[in-house]
């Protein structure tokens, strides 16, 4: 079966399931997916259950697709995503993104767990992505050329949308948090970065690291869907702070700042139009 024919496979199912059309989607990096426990008359569906998508195998990431109203606005959330280190090809790892687009999302909100290098960060800080760099070599739009999923060439000039950040900006100032604004560095993982790869990044002018997002946000903008992205900085980079990195810390951190991270996107959905 073609990639093409995988997609339209999803999408017929999830029509079947659900008679909505949600405006915005939401996906949920590690500790973060409470959020989709808030959902009003929200409709559940597993990814194993969807025809085609990938299963969500990282601790933290429930497996969820989730259609339900947030605030008024009528969302779909992806209770965990998919990444190049659980041996997905990163037509995979967009997935999910590409069937939202299809279902006729408009604005896509991206979050996840990253590890902080600006040294004005600190564990548990939002960090609203203004831009990426991606070290992967990977791209979504490689392969097959399909007319849905928009030209094969595609602008990413500005990849997290303008409007909705300075929209963030004011959410933060109106929540009482100081709003933070960086680059967001992609690498594939599983392993975490050294300490001489933090400072090349550093040099490069990244702000934060981590081991998602960037395909989705690229299969978004292929597709013409506008991105707002942020980071839950959960842990000082290599070589910045000299503790171990664990992933038990990324959900810890996640865990406490879950209700900040919460508030600030349900503030932030309420203003979206």
């Amino acid at each position: 079966m073609s990639y093409k024919e995988e997609l339209f496979n999803a999408l017929a199912f999830l029509k079947e399931k659900v008679n909505r059309k949600p405006e915005i989607g939401i996906i949920l990096g590690s500790g973060l997916g409470e959020l989709g426990d808030l959902a009003k008359d929200p409709v559940i569906i597993s990814y194993r259950d969807i025809p085609g998508f990938p299963a969500s195998t990282v601790k933290g990431h429930r497996g969820n697709l989730i259609f339900g109203k947030l605030r008024g606005k009528d969302v779909v959330m992806m209770q965990g995503r998919f990444h190049l280190y659980e041996g997905y090809p990163v037509n995979k790892v967009a997935f999910g993104v590409r069937v939202l687009g299809l279902l006729g999302i408009n604005t896509l909100i991206v979050s996840n767990a990253a590890g902080g290098i600006n040294e004005d960060l600190r564990p548990g800080d939002l960090m609203v992505i203004k831009d990426h760099i991606n070290f992967t070599g990977e791209n979504p739009a490689i392969g097959e050329e399909i007319d849905e999923l928009g030209p094969r060439f595609f602008d990413m000039t500005v990849a997290y949308d303008e409007k909705l950040r300075r929209m963030a900006r004011q959410v933060f100032e109106d929540s009482g948090e100081k709003f933070k604004e960086g680059v967001y560095a992609f690498f594939k993982g599983p392993s975490y970065e050294t300490p001489a790869e933090i400072k090349m990044l550093k040099i490069l002018g990244a702000d934060a690291v981590g081991m998602s997002t960037v395909p989705e946000v690229i299969a978004a903008r292929q597709m013409g869907i506008r991105v707002f992205g942020v980071s839950l900085i959960t842990n000082m980079a290599a070589g910045i702070n000299k503790e171990p990195l664990s992933h038990e810390e990324v959900l810890d951190i996640s865990k406490k700042a879950g209700r900040k991270f919460i508030d600030i996107i349900l503030r932030f959905i309420e203003r979206i139009h």
